[in-house]
């Protein structure tokens, strides 16, 4: 387990190990933005609601430059599924916003 934070449902969501390493083998990018990716799950600009009931945290994180934090909710806790850097900011705008 690399850390648990809370989502601003107040749910705790874990990010493990094996996670990690999927993020970073998938997005490399994303290896030094750690702290960044649990940032935006406890303090997002919005959430969206993904296609399969996922929340999609979403956070600027340059300018014009997003990060995404995708994570799974449950009623007791949940986990992080995966992360990424995006433009394409209007594709997300299209879905459900749930936050805020």
């Amino acid at each position: 387990m690399i850390a648990i934070v809370q989502s601003k449902m107040g749910i705790p969501i874990r990010l493990t190990d094996e996670r990690w390493v999927h993020i970073m083998e998938e997005h490399c990018e994303m290896a030094n933005l750690r702290s960044d990716i649990l940032e935006t799950i406890t303090a997002p600009e919005r959430i969206f609601l993904g296609n399969d009931g996922e929340r999609m945290a979403v956070k600027e994180h340059l300018p014009g430059k997003y990060l995404v934090a995708v994570y799974r909710e449950r009623e007791e806790d949940g986990f992080v599924i995966t992360a990424f850097l995006t433009r394409r900011i209007h594709t997300l705008e299209r879905k459900p916003l749930l936050w805020p």
